[in-house]
């Protein structure tokens, strides 16, 4: 039934226009964000045909003999259309495994797109994982969702915070002034973590550049000083806060919360989904309670980020 291909650059306009139309996908799917890291992974992205008709799409790399459904991106798993069935994916998943073994490969790895990111329900794919391929889970992360909607009060601790940030005066804008805030979000987390962030302030800056309407940045200031920032990525019903981090002084008078009211309350009300990101840490086993217990206090409560595993 299915004609599997690899991606190749000449492609690039057809995996797009697919991206644009699927009912499971964000901008993360897009070639001109799954590229800008391109020198540190092998794309193995694959596209599912139907005669001449582009089915579905897998973003992908490889690793030796291993496929993971792409190690770049926080999510991935099957990408579909609206017409796409699970019959289809079923059929689909059964054609994969064997191109996959016919091509050497003996491992898959695989990130569904969670569903809060879904535009209309899309776990077709979690059906063969476990009746087709007997997927096994080897992590899960959980992370912290507000249902927007419900507007609910927040914690007495945050609106605390809130006041104070109020009464001492700190100033929050949309500037994307990616470069005034990273030093104090690598500062924090080489402190705390000993890692750094994920993307540099370069690699920020490109991917801005490529994505104005899907990226945007806050600062918090007190006297024209950077307290805290928060930078989202936004997708059709999701806000999604990518990074937030705070100096001690920022800290003390509620920067942060000051950065989520305007996001929340003043610039996008009307979305249906904050996800404030994982809590976990490692491989999701070290649940991080410090940091958890603080998106709660928004009001949020967990979804989990499974990646799934299975042998060929």
């Amino acid at each position: 039934m299915f004609t599997i291909k690899r991606y190749s650059p000449a492609d690039s306009q057809a995996w797009d226009r697919y991206v644009a139309k699927a009912r499971n996908a964000t901008f993360l799917f897009y070639r001109n964000y799954m590229d800008y890291h391109a020198d540190r992974f092998t794309d193995h992205s694959l596209m599912f045909y139907v005669g001449n008709h582009l089915h579905s799409i897998l973003p992908a790399n490889i690793v030796g003999d291993t496929l993971y459904s792409h190690q770049g991106l926080t999510y991935g798993g099957l990408v579909m259309n609206i017409d796409v069935t699970a019959a289809d994916v079923v059929q689909l998943f059964c054609e994969l495994n064997d191109w996959l073994k016919a091509a050497g490969i003996r491992r898959v790895v695989y990130k569904p797109v969670p569903w809060v990111y879904h535009q209309h329900a899309s776990e077709e794919d979690l059906y063969p994982l476990f009746w087709i391929c007997h997927a096994r889970v080897i992590s899960r992360d959980i992370g912290t969702v507000i249902f927007m909607q419900q507007h609910l009060r927040w914690r007495k601790d945050r609106l605390r915070h809130l006041r104070r940030a109020h009464q001492e005066g700190v100033v929050v804008r949309r500037d994307n002034d990616f470069r005034a805030f990273w030093p104090v979000l690598e500062t924090n987390l080489q402190d705390r973590h000993g890692v750094r962030p994920v993307h540099t302030v370069e690699e920020m800056e490109l991917l801005y550049s490529r994505f104005p309407r899907n990226i945007v940045h806050y600062n918090a200031y007190l006297d024209g000083q950077v307290l805290a920032g928060l930078t989202f990525y936004l997708s059709p019903q999701v806000l999604h806060g990518q990074y937030c981090s705070s100096t001690p002084l920022g800290k003390k008078l509620g920067a942060v919360d000051a950065l989520y009211e305007v996001a929340m309350y003043q610039d996008f009300p009307d979305y249906q989904y904050l996800d404030y990101g994982r809590s976990t840490e490692g491989d999701g086993s070290v649940l991080n309670d410090g940091l958890i217990a603080q998106k709660e206090g928004f009001g949020g409560r967990a979804i989990c980020y499974d990646t799934y595993e299975w042998e060929l």
